[in-house]
């Protein structure tokens, strides 16, 4: 991803936010406060013909050095190519290059409300470890939060 996708990956992101289920986020951040929080090799957009489809990314879950090789995973696809395959194929990419940077775990935190995100984590491998009850508001209401993760099966293990 680079910052000449930013416009259509903002307006995916809004696209997600509107939804009120899929971040805490309530408005989208500028774009150098966007690279600033994400990790820069595991970025990806899904493009068809010049236009963005989707985008993925890793985010540090800490700034402590015992938590470096642990990302938690944004998946955004806009509306207009949801049910497509696009979050798939971009889960299954950001996996590969996640332990390509050297990542052993990568997590999600989902709305108990968004069934289609939960599916596609599940269809990539991921595992449901626990609920986080309550943990922030959006829009004054108190939400809780899913967790899942997906262990590497490439780093870490020795």
């Amino acid at each position: 991803m680079y910052q000449t996708d930013w416009e259509q990956v903002s307006r995916i992101y809004e696209e997600g936010m509107a939804t009120g289920f899929a971040t805490f986020e309530t408005t989208a951040p500028t774009y150098e406060a966007w690279d600033k929080a994400h990790i820069e090799s595991c970025r990806l957009v899904a493009e068809e013909n010049g236009t963005v489809l989707g985008w993925a990314a890793l985010s540090p879950v800490s700034g402590r050095c015992v938590y470096g090789g642990v990302g938690e995973v944004s998946v955004y696809v806009g509306a207009e190519s949801r049910g497509k395959g696009v979050g798939k194929a971009l889960m299954e990419r950001l996996i590969l290059e996640s332990e390509e940077a050297g990542f052993w775990t990568i997590q999600s935190g989902i709305f108990p409300e968004n069934k289609s995100s939960i599916q596609l984590h599940e269809n990539v491998g991921f595992r449901y470890i626990g609920r986080r009850e309550r943990v922030g508001k959006l829009h004054g209401v108190w939400k809780d939060n899913l967790l899942f993760e997906k262990r590497s099966a490439k780093v870490g293990v020795s």
